[in-house]
């Protein structure tokens, strides 16, 4: 028996792979599934998608209307837009650096 938990991850993947993903790769974009907690989805934008100042718009007329009709409980889709502290540190490096 599979727990409810991993039922609603498989859920919210499915949904992902086959509504969501083939609209976020006509722009060259995908996202990933951050965390799903007490009906909140927090994702991340991926590609071209990454930092596009239509975001927000997307994660709500797209990946959050899209996966409320197919994942029961889903109640909100929240967009992680942080940097990566791997990137942060590679910046810092850059600019840092004398010879420019």
């Amino acid at each position: 028996m599979q727990r409810k938990g991993y039922m609603v991850t498989e859920r919210i993947e499915n949904a992902l792979d086959q509504f969501v993903r083939p609209k976020l790769s006509e722009h060259y974009g995908d996202l990933e599934v951050i965390k799903f907690e007490d009906g909140v989805l927090e994702i991340k934008l991926l590609g071209k998608c990454s930092g596009c100042p239509s975001a927000k718009f997307t994660t709500e007329d797209l990946v959050e209307a899209e996966l409320k009709k197919y994942v029961p409980g889903l109640e909100k889709v929240i967009l992680n837009e942080s940097v990566s502290e791997d990137l942060l540190d590679f910046a810092k490096k850059i600019l840092n650096q004398k010879n420019f």
